[in-house]
Order: structure tokens, then C-alpha cells, then sequence
């Protein structure tokens, strides 16, 4: 890696980190920051915002990962790299794999967000658990009826598979 690839990623690091920072003085949600990067330049901010919009779906991964979307016009992120002034939880790990970056670089763990009261420890171990076993009830439903969905999406020439 170049001298000045390293400097640029430890910039980006440093303002996923600086972002969280602002965070924690605005109090709009966790002390979490992202950035989202193509090219060598930042294309999109995201910080947490949980308790600003009252939306738990909110999270600084979640918000920069939906802003750059939108400025590449693009639902995946493949030329992307995302920077995270922590290890995402299983929340943002999940959109991430579906946005598809190439890199993903974080500063703090999970352990370290535990320790400041932001343990995901228990959705980790519910996505092993199975279904009936769950601490929230999950009940199935017409079942039969969605799997009609999917054989309707299979067949449609129109689609955007992704």
C-alpha cells in the first residue's frame, strides 16, 4: 500500500471517529459514525440518529450506506469503502453485505461498544437460535400464499436481481 493510501484511509477512519465525537455532543443517538468512500473521496456521512428520528433502523452505517445510494444512483456500493468508528452490529452487518462494499474498516469491537451499554450479543445469539426457540415470538403465516410472490418474481423478465 502507498505512503499516501495509508494517510488517506486513516483520515477516513478519523472522520467516521470525529463523526461519532459530534454525535455524542448533538445526543441525536449512539457515539457512532460511518463514511462511506469511492475513489479516494468521502461520497457520503452517516451518524447515528436513533434518537433524533425515534428510528431504531438508524444507525450511522444504515444512514451513510442509504445517502451514498442515493448519490450513485446505485443500490450496491461494490466500488465503495466504508469506514466505522465501530464493529457494526448484526443490523448494519446485514445491509452491508447486501450494499456490497469492497472493504470495510472499523476502529472499535464489539466488546468495546459493550462496554459503554451498546451489547449485541443477544441478536448475535438469536440469529443461531431457531425460530420457536426465540426470545421475541415468531409465528408463520400464510405461507403458501408469499411463496406465490416468489414464483411470480422468478418468472418476471422485468426484474432487477440483486
Amino acid at each position: 500500500m502507498m505512503e499516501r493510501e495509508i494517510k488517506d484511509k486513516e483520515a477516513f477512519m478519523l472522520r467516521a471517529i470525529d463523526l461519532a465525537m459530534e454525535n455524542v455532543h448533538e445526543n441525536h443517538g449512539g457515539p457512532f459514525g460511518a463514511v462511506v468512500v469511492k475513489d479516494g473521496q468521502i461520497i457520503a456521512e452517516g451518524k447515528n440518529t436513533v434518537v433524533k428520528e425515534n428510528d431504531p433502523t438508524a444507525h450511522a452505517e444504515i444512514n451513510a450506506i442509504r445517502k451514498a445510494c442515493k448519490v450513485l444512483n446505485s443500490h450496491q456500493l461494490s466500488d465503495c469503502e466504508l469506514y466505522a468508528s465501530c464493529e457494526p452490529c448484526p443490523m448494519c452487518l446485514g445491509a452491508i453485505y447486501w450494499a456490497r462494499p469492497k472493504a470495510v474498516y472499523f476502529a472499535a469491537d464489539r466488546k468495546d461498544a459493550a462496554r459503554a451499554y451498546f451489547d449485541d450479543a443477544h441478536i448475535y445469539s438469536e440469529c443461531n437460535t431457531e425460530i420457536h426457540k426465540r426470545r421475541i415470538p415468531f409465528k408463520q403465516m400464510h405461507r403458501n400464499k408469499a411463496i406465490g410472490v416468489f414464483l411470480r418474481w422468478m418468472e418476471n423478465e422485468q426484474k432487477t436481481p440483486y
